[in-house]
């Protein structure tokens, strides 16, 4: 049983049958892909507050020490983004920040909001504003929650990170792999494009990782709404000594992932912290979002590759590299997945335009 699927009402049933075949695929077993795509992205931490303290995360900051980007602020760095060409505004923050954190409870307030969602949506018309494409990364989010903010974004995302019960994520503030679901549920209820991942290394196990690609699978089933499948090692950092997985592992579970997922759905590493060179047999087909302009704040030790690298990455492989948008090509021919506002954004832009037909 995932913990927490009873309390939040999902309902994932595994086949045996097919948890023992994805346990037994091994890298040979899988094609390569045929080209790589990334998007260029201009990162924009919004607030590095967070109601969870996971064992693994140097992102939140303790409550006092935390900040809040201002609109201004938000404004400088996407128009410096769109300046530099890129296409998507990638907007992180901990979950619920607001909940835990009083300092920027009543700085929203003072702001004119009485949450974090009502200030993202600002923000996400900032870089609408600014010609840039939101995908915002808000962690769990109720059904209310992210329907106030999914016109406003051409696609979001949260990593599901895995189905176990594993102590990275303990403390008073659990993390809930049943909450994780029902976001990545109301995403397909409310059709939003959407990124979710699995995180290698945190103390899961083969089981667990089939189970949870397994449960992302069953989502993307239902509603045809996940658009990646990011499978993302953990690294150490200054708050934690998890060990890196090996470079097997990785493409173990990379070549798990791709005989997991449908075609349409692609499997993305992050190049900055993945021995990517090193997996682009077992069936990765993306390289994800990487910014010309500013940090991966998420995981400050570890550079964005350059466009140079990316390129030299698809040259090794022997395969074109693409760019893409954050939402993908397919969501685009069916008005139902994005709204006016984010596809006038496309419609009105060269530069999108150049990339859809590219």
């Amino acid at each position: 049983m995932i913990p927490g699927a009873d309390e939040y009402d999902v309902a994932i049933t595994f086949d045996e049958t097919e948890v023992r075949r994805l346990l037994s695929v091994e890298p040979a077993d899988v094609d390569a892909a045929d080209e790589l795509t990334f998007a260029k992205n201009v990162f924009v931490p919004l607030t590095t507050a967070c109601r969870y303290t996971c064992t693994y995360c140097t992102y939140f900051d303790a409550p006092g020490e935390a900040s809040l980007l201002s609109p201004e602020e938000v404004r400088d760095i996407v128009r410096t983004g769109a300046d530099a060409g890129c296409t998507e505004a990638l907007f992180t923050f901990g979950d619920d920040p607001d909940d835990r954190y009083d300092r920027i409870h009543h700085q929203l307030a003072e702001w004119g909001h009485d949450s974090i969602h009502t200030y993202l949506r600002e923000v996400c018309e900032i870089a609408l504003e600014e010609g840039l494409l939101p995908h915002s990364n808000p962690g769990d989010q109720t059904r209310e929650q992210m329907e106030l903010v999914a016109d406003v974004n051409a696609s979001m995302g949260v990593m599901l990170e895995t189905t176990a019960d594993v102590d990275a994520h303990a403390g008073p503030r659990v993390k809930n792999p049943g909450q994780r679901l029902h976001t990545i549920r109301t995403a397909g209820e409310l059709g939003v494009p959407f990124t979710t991942g699995i995180l290698v290394g945190i103390g899961e196990d083969w089981r667990d990782r089939a189970e949870s690609l397994l449960a992302i699978r069953e989502m993307h089933e239902r509603y045809g709404h996940v658009q990646e499948v990011i499978v993302q090692n953990v690294v150490p950092n200054e708050r934690s000594s998890y060990e890196r997985p090996s470079v097997e592992t990785m493409r173990r579970v990379v070549a798990m992932a791709r005989a997991c997922l449908p075609e349409e759905v692609s499997v993305q590493v992050p190049p900055n912290l993945s021995p990517t060179r090193d997996l682009l047999d077992c069936g990765v087909d993306d390289l994800g979002g990487v910014s010309p302009i500013t940090d991966d704040h998420i995981n400050p030790e570890y550079k964005w590759p350059a466009l140079q690298e990316l390129e030299d990455i698809a040259d090794e492989a022997g395969v074109p590299l693409r760019e893409r948008l954050p939402v993908y090509r397919r969501f685009l021919d069916d008005e139902s997945w994005v709204s006016e506002r984010v596809r006038r954004t496309i419609e009105t832009d060269g530069r999108y335009r150049a990339v859809v037909d590219d």
